[in-house]
C-alpha cells in the first residue's frame, strides 16, 4: 500500500506533479530508492495520458530501423528537431515498450506477436497500441502499481500553486537559485499547503485548454509551464500548437478525438457532398502530417463556409472497423453514427504542445533541482510539428532519465520554508470575473492565434491578453486562490507565451503558418524565450 502521509510541512526526496505516463513512469522508477509524493489536481485518472487513442512509436518490426524513425521524425519536425534528442528517443523506445509489457500491458497482438499500426508521416508499421485506447490501457496498467508501491504518497485534488526557489526567499545558494519545494492548494480544505523536497519533477501535461476547440481533458492547462516560467526557467518553441485534423463534430460532445489510425487504415477525408479534397493538397494525401491535414481540412472549412468535414472509413469491412476501433465505433453509435456504414463529422482541434520548458536529455531545467518531463517540457525531440505516436514514448523516456539523474544527484536538504500567507487575502466576492475571462481567452486565441495566423490578429490577441493579466492579477492579489483562478492564471501566462513566440517567427513552418510570411526561413531556429 502507498505510504501514510507525513504531517506538514510534507517532506519527501522527490515531488512529482502530474499523474500522467510521465509522472507515475518517473515515480515507478525513482520508488525503490526515494520518498515520492505526486500531486494531482484532479483524480489519478484525469490527465491527457489516459485519452491517447492511437499507440506508441518504437522501432520493433522486422526491416524498420532506428535511422527510419529518426528520418521520419526530423522530416515532420520540419527542420527544428534536435537530431540528438531525437535519436535519444527513438534508441531508448523499445526498451520503454519491454518495461511496460513487463508491468502486464495487454498490447494488442497478432498471431502471438505485437501488431504494429501505421500512422501519418511513419514510414514503417511501428506503432503499438491497445486497439484504440492505448493510452487508458497503460495508465490503468500504471495506476494500479503506483497505488501497491511502498514509498509514494499520492495527493489527489491537490493543485500546485507556484514553486518556491532560494532566489525568491532571498537564500544564497552556492550554486544558484534552485528549487526548494512548492506551494500545492488542498482542494478539499481550501488551504495551501508547503510541500519540500531536493528534487521536484513538473508533469503537467500541456496546455490545450487555451484554446476554444481542443482534445485535451479540461485538466490542460498549461500550468507546468506557467510556473517554470515564473520561477525563471526558459520556454522554447510556444508557437507550436499542434491541431489535430480529426476531433468529432457533435454538438453534445466536446474534446473527442478520431485517431490518427482511421486514416492509417484507410479512412478518406470528404466534403458534404462525397467529394475526396486531401490528394489536392499534398501528394501523401490523408496519411500527409497531422499540420498539412489540419490546414487543408481548415482551408476547405473556410472556402466552402462549412462546419466541419467527414472521415469515411465505411468501405473496409464492417468486422475490421469493429475490430479496429471498438471505442470509437461504440461512441459514435451512441450518437447516433454507425461508423461501419456512414462517415464521421470532423474538425481540427488543439491537441498537442510542442514547445515547453526548456530541459536537456535528463530532463534537466535552468532551475537547479527541477526537471520538466512529458508534454510540459521541450526536449527538442518534435520541433516545428509532432510526429504521431511520439509523445508517450517520449513521457517514458525522459521519466527515466530524469529518474537516473536524480539518483546520480546529491542536493542538500532545503531549509525550512515559510508556510503559505493569507494575512492579506479575503473571500471572492463573485466567480463570473473568471468565468468571463476564461471564455474570451480561450475565444481569441482560437480566432486569432489558431491554426492560420497573421500579424493583426497577433497584435489584436497580445492587447487582449495584457488587458486580462492586469484584471488577474488583481484578482490574485486580493482574493484565496481557487483551482479556476489558478488555472486562469497559468493559461493567460501560457497564451502570452505563445503569442510571443508566434510574433517572432517571421516564417511558416510546421505548425506554424502565417499569411504575412508565408516562406521559410533558411536560417532558422527554435524560439527560446528568457524570463
Amino acid at each position: 500500500m502507498t505510504t501514510s502521509v507525513p504531517q506538514s510541512p510534507h517532506d519527501f526526496d522527490v515531488l512529482i506533479v502530474g499523474s500522467g505516463l510521465a509522472g507515475l513512469s518517473a515515480a515507478m522508477h525513482l520508488a525503490p530508492t526515494h520518498r515520492v509524493a505526486i500531486l494531482t489536481k484532479r483524480s489519478m485518472s484525469d490527465g491527457s495520458s489516459g485519452w491517447a487513442q492511437g499507440g506508441i512509436a518504437a522501432v520493433l518490426g522486422e526491416g524498420d530501423t532506428f535511422a527510419s524513425h529518426v528520418d521520419d521524425t526530423l522530416v515532420a519536425g520540419a527542420g527544428l528537431s534536435d537530431p540528438a534528442a531525437t535519436r535519444f528517443v527513438v534508441e531508448h523506445a523499445p526498451e520503454s515498450i519491454a518495461w511496460l509489457r513487463q508491468l502486464g500491458v495487454p498490447f494488442s497482438e497478432e498471431d502471438g506477436h505485437l501488431h504494429l499500426t501505421r500512422e501519418g508521416g511513419h514510414s514503417a508499421r511501428r506503432i503499438v497500441h491497445v486497439t484504440d485506447a492505448t493510452g487508458a490501457a497503460v495508465q490503468r496498467t500504471l495506476i494500479e502499481h503506483v497505488r501497491r508501491t511502498p514509498n509514494i504518497t499520492l495527493f489527489e485534488h491537490h493543485m500546485l500553486v507556484d514553486l518556491i526557489t532560494s532566489a525568491k526567499l532571498g537564500l544564497q545558494e552556492k550554486s544558484g537559485n534552485r528549487c526548494l519545494g512548492l506551494y500545492a492548494l488542498d482542494e478539499k480544505t481550501g488551504e495551501v499547503l508547503t510541500f519540500r523536497a531536493p528534487h521536484t519533477i513538473i508533469a503537467t501535461g500541456g496546455a490545450g485548454k487555451v484554446y476554444l476547440f481542443t482534445t485535451n481533458p479540461d485538466t490542460a492547462t498549461g500550468d507546468g509551464i506557467a510556473v517554470a516560467w515564473r520561477a525563471g526557467c526558459r520556454v522554447t518553441n510556444m508557437e507550436f500548437i499542434q491541431f489535430h485534423p480529426t476531433c468529432l463534430f457533435h454538438p453534445s460532445v466536446k474534446s473527442f478525438l478520431i485517431t490518427e489510425a482511421v486514416r492509417g487504415e484507410g479512412g478518406r477525408l470528404l466534403l458534404p457532398d462525397g467529394t475526396r479534397f486531401m490528394p489536392e493538397h499534398d501528394p501523401r494525401a490523408e496519411l500527409a502530417p497531422r499540420d498539412v491535414v489540419a490546414r487543408a481540412i481548415d482551408f476547405e472549412m473556410k472556402k466552402h463556409g462549412l462546419d466541419c468535414v467527414y472521415l469515411d472509413i465505411s468501405h473496409q469491412p464492417p468486422e475490421f472497423v469493429r475490430e479496429h476501433f471498438p471505442n470509437i465505433h461504440a461512441r459514435c453509435l451512441e450518437l447516433g453514427i454507425d461508423i461501419t456504414r456512414q462517415p464521421i463529422p470532423v474538425v481540427p482541434a488543439a491537441h498537442y504542445t510542442c514547445g515547453g520548458v526548456h530541459t536537456d536529455l535528463a530532463g534537466r531545467t535552468d532551475l537547479a533541482g527541477l526537471h520538466a518531463i512529458g508534454e510540459t517540457s521541450y526536449t527538442g525531440l518534435h520541433g516545428a510539428n509532432r510526429l504521431a505516436s511520439n509523445s508517450l514514448v517520449e513521457c517514458m523516456v525522459f521519466a527515466d532519465a530524469a529518474a537516473q539523474d536524480i539518483r546520480a544527484t546529491e542536493l542538500p536538504a532545503p531549509p525550512a520554508l515559510p508556510a503559505w500567507d493569507e494575512s492579506q487575502v479575503t473571500d471572492a466576492d463573485e466567480a463570473v470575473v473568471i468565468s468571463h475571462n476564461w471564455e474570451e481567452l480561450r475565444r481569441f486565441m482560437w480566432d486569432y492565434v489558431g491554426i492560420v495566423r497573421t500579424n493583426k490578429r497577433l497584435e489584436r490577441a497580445s492587447h487582449r491578453i495584457r488587458l486580462l493579466q492586469q484584471e488577474i492579477q488583481e484578482f490574485y492579489s486580493a482574493f484565496h486562490v481557487s483551482r479556476d483562478l489558478l488555472e486562469l492564471r497559468n493559461l493567460v501566462q501560457v497564451a502570452e507565451l505563445i503569442v510571443r513566440s508566434a510574433q517572432s517567427r517571421h516564417e511558416s513552418r510546421g505548425l506554424h503558418f502565417s499569411r504575412d510570411y508565408p516562406a521559410l526561413d533558411p536560417n532558422s531556429k527554435p524560439t527560446i524565450l528568457v524570463p
